[in-house]
């Protein structure tokens, strides 16, 4: 039996809800007992579309942002990098499939080019990138 590949757009729309661990013992930049933000995907797309144009958020902004949301002091890395990857492929999806820019998550305004997730963006996503961070004058 062959299953049929997520495409981004589903991967994106998981149907999960954010969920609050408290860590059993240290995690990359959290300490042990720290209570952590597991986010999702949906909630990474809400958080991008939010960046105003002709302005840049990171990933590390973000996390601490999306932690303040949910009264914590941290949100986990990894699934939040994970997640803004699967938003930024979703809206090159959408792109793709003839949404206007203005439409999608603008993920030119979270991903910087020392970004570990636009290295794994496809050619055209890339140049979108390059695009839409001209036009907004985001250097």
């Amino acid at each position: 039996m062959t299953t049929k590949k997520k495409s981004w757009v589903e991967k994106r729309t998981s149907g999960k809800q954010p969920r609050i661990e408290t860590l059993q013992k240290a995690f990359a930049d959290i300490p042990a007992g720290a209570d952590m933000l597991i986010p999702t995907p949906e909630l990474v797309d809400g958080y991008i579309r939010k960046i105003p144009a002709g302005q840049t958020s990171s990933l590390m902004e973000m996390r601490k942002e999306l932690a303040a949301l949910y009264e914590v002091p941290y949100c986990c890395p990894l699934t939040a990098g994970i997640f803004v990857r699967i938003a930024s492929e979703a809206a090159i999806e959408e792109w793709q499939q003839g949404k206007k820019t203005g439409d999608i998550a603008p993920f030119w305004r979270l991903l910087s080019k020392e970004s570990p997730a636009l290295k794994k963006l496809p050619a055209e996503g890339l140049q979108l990138w390059e695009k839409m961070r001209a036009k907004e004058k985001l250097g």
